[in-house]
């Protein structure tokens, strides 16, 4: 009678001190092989408009991804919120603006976000479906541009360059319509936010429309615009966060990503010079 009780005490002890004890081997997370910590990866949230940018920054995904950083972009169709939210943190980063919409951003709402690199110019262009020349405008046309500051001051510029207003001596890329001192054609500018100056087209006699959204509606700067900025233009679209997370490994790795020669290639073939690279 001893046996099957002795037997049976060494099941339970084996039991419990199996209970209490470790995994079993078998069921233990396998340690890497050079004995360091598994890297975690990071993810980055980054905003941006669909055209040109968001399809720039999906092109680094899989670079990024290899390099331990989970890129996820979030796509806006506004020029405002991309900003907001990387300033609440809700977004690391937004690639969308050029400097002096950012800069008109920031003192405007009282935010501090700053550049981390510039990627490309798109440059700006003026459309029509009425008229195939700029001098074919009639007296008391209408001309719909950007109504965001930087934007509208860049509209302006471009006019004055044409021929087809003047601005006051010293206005430049801050000018107004309150700055406009010459319009001999007795043109009627009208301002709207940028994203519907596309959908205005039709009921208007020109329209500068922002490249983004002109990419977007199927129209190519150089091919569908009137006129549009030469090579020289200032206005580089840039990778924007905060200053808290400007200088972090993984936002550097963006930065680096999209000053890569498999950027310059990406943007050279798919915009056909829409889209200019920004950097050497």
């Amino acid at each position: 009678m001893k046996k099957p009780l002795t037997l049976a005490l060494s099941l339970v002890m084996a039991f419990s001190l199996a209970a209490c004890g470790t995994k079993p081997a078998e069921q233990a997370a396998p340690a890497p092989s050079n004995g360091a910590a598994p890297a975690k990866e990071v993810t980055l949230k980054v905003g941006a408009t669909a055209v040109p940018h968001a399809e720039i920054l999906n092109s680094v995904k899989d670079k990024l991804k290899a390099e331990g950083v989970n890129l996820e972009v979030k796509e806006f169709t506004d020029y405002v919120q991309p900003n907001v939210q990387v300033f609440e943190k809700q977004l690391d980063a937004n690639f969308f603006q050029h400097t002096p919409y950012l800069d008109d951003q920031n003192k405007a709402k009282g935010m501090n976000l700053v550049k981390v690199t510039g990627v490309h110019i798109e440059p700006f262009g003026a459309y029509s479906q009425k008229i195939k020349k700029a001098d074919e405008l009639q007296d008391g046309a209408t001309v719909a541009i950007p109504n965001d500051p930087s934007n509208s001051g860049r509209a302006l510029a471009l006019l004055e360059k044409n021929g087809l207003i003047k601005l006051k001596d010293g206005a430049g890329i801050s000018g107004t319509v309150k700055d406009i001192v010459e319009n001999k054609k007795n043109l009627k500018i009208k301002e709207l936010e940028a994203a519907m100056l596309p959908r205005v087209l039709p009921e208007v006699d020109l329209a500068l429309i922002n490249t983004n959204y002109a990419l977007e509606a199927k129209l190519n700067p150089t091919k569908d615009a009137l006129f549009i900025e030469d090579s020289n233009s200032p206005y580089v679209n840039n990778l924007v966060s905060r200053p808290d997370n400007k200088d972090s490994e993984a936002m550097q790795k963006l930065a680096k990503a999209l000053n890569s020669p498999e950027v310059r290639k990406f943007i050279e073939d798919k915009y056909q010079g829409a889209v200019v690279p920004a950097f050497k």
